[in-house]
């Protein structure tokens, strides 16, 4: 396992650690998952760790790259956003990027990528292209994917929890991972959005075969 210990900063200067598989250079073909986007869904980043604890302890076929908490200064006041009151998840540089937000917490910034942690995201996912990028919230339960070619690993994590595999999430989310990704890059997104307040060992038997299926495939 490789390991960048200050892959990015927070605004507050909070290390956002990447592990992965290999060193980044020689990636190739890679699942790229991504915890704590919204600092208010402890589900989520409770679910990278647990994640990371089995590429630890697990070999797999295929290579990957791990963030588990991308939001550390929402995460420590259970705060959706980052310090600047940014919600990450509409602050990426995604083609219909917009400045138009219906509720505070849906800030996008004052540009798109304007936020450190944003961009350093953004800016991995255009140097080393994954072939699959999986992020994990909380609210309704649901699988949420972004693009045709994620279906197939879309479907293991639907079939694995019993929730529902929906193709958005009913309302428009310019800024979002899962637009940047797929309108600039054709990189499908799956977004896990488990149940709020679930226990972290129930979730994570939930979820643990599809992400072993998935990591021990030749193709996505």
């Amino acid at each position: 396992m490789h390991v960048i210990n200050e892959w990015c900063h927070s605004v507050k200067g909070e290390k956002i650690e990447l592990f992965s598989s290999l060193e980044l250079k020689n990636l190739s073909k890679f699942i790229l998952f991504v915890g704590g986007v919204h600092g208010d869904e402890p589900e989520g980043i409770n679910l990278a760790n647990n994640l990371l604890t089995y590429l630890q302890n697990n070999t797999t076929s295929k290579d990957w790259a791990l963030i588990t908490c991308l939001n550390p200064d929402g995460a420590k006041i259970s705060q959706r956003t980052n310090a600047n009151g940014v919600d990450l998840n509409r602050n990426f540089p995604s083609l219909d990027w917009s400045p138009e937000f219906t509720k505070k917490r849906y800030y996008p910034g004052s540009q798109a990528g304007s936020e450190p942690e944003a961009k350093a995201l953004s800016e991995l996912v255009q140097t080393q292209k994954p072939e699959l990028v999986v992020h994990f919230h909380s609210w309704k339960p649901s699988i949420i994917l972004t693009g045709p070619e994620g279906y197939l690993p879309a479907q293991l994590f639907s079939q694995s929890s019993n929730y529902e595999l929906m193709h958005d999430i009913g309302y428009p989310t310019p800024g979002s991972l899962g637009q940047f990704c797929w309108q600039n890059y054709k990189i499908p997104v799956i977004c896990i959005e488990e149940a709020e307040h679930v226990d972290a060992d129930e979730s994570w038997n939930r979820f643990q075969p599809a992400f072993k299926s998935l990591l021990n495939k030749s193709t996505i």
